[in-house]
């Protein structure tokens, strides 16, 4: 019973101590007040002297400002083998992506997920499909609208890179972003 006690006088005293912390004085601190400027008359001002009139020059028209066009060459969206998970180095071109497409709302894009040939083409072209719309998630979290965006996945097709390398297979897991005419 003894060391029941004994071990609740320290966390009394620990809570006790906290108590007091909080309830430490504030600083009060003073309010400056401003003080009102002395008002004088002011000065007479001098006459203004009325502007003289210019002869009329002829204008010229004004050619009208080109904007700049949105680059719609955002590269490729690369993906780990087996994996429709983002990851983190595709993000800067996501979102150069996200910020082109919110500047142009009227524009449409599609987005083609690939996979390499690693798996039956059934499975390929599901894990390609579940990547385009890891990109499309991304991007409408991002503020594009889901309407202006079409994921679909094309499993192995379009190869880029040569499905006998292990770097080729990693440049063919990948999604594909195109603005569509």
């Amino acid at each position: 019973m003894k060391f029941i006690r004994s071990s609740y006088v320290p966390i009394a005293i620990l809570c006790a101590l906290i108590s007091l912390q909080a309830c430490k004085a504030k600083k009060v601190i003073a309010k400056k007040t401003v003080q009102p400027a002395e008002t004088t008359a002011p000065a007479a001002a001098p006459p203004v002297e009325q502007p003289k009139q210019q002869p009329e020059t002829e204008t010229k028209p004004v050619a009208p400002v080109e904007r700049e066009k949105p680059d719609y060459n955002f590269g490729n969206i690369q993906f780990d083998f087996n994996s429709a998970i983002l990851k983190t180095a595709s993000y800067p071109v996501l979102d150069k992506a996200a910020a082109t497409m919110k500047m142009n709302p009227n524009a449409r894009f599609t987005l083609s997920g690939y996979a390499s040939v690693e798996g039956t083409e059934e499975y390929n072209k599901t894990l390609s499909g579940d990547r385009a719309n890891a990109v499309k998630e991304y991007l409408v979290n991002s503020g594009v609208s889901a309407a202006n965006i079409t994921a679909a996945g094309y499993g192995t097709a379009n190869p880029v890179g040569d499905n006998s390398t292990e770097a080729g297979r990693a440049l063919n897991r990948r999604v594909e972003i195109h603005k569509q005419n």
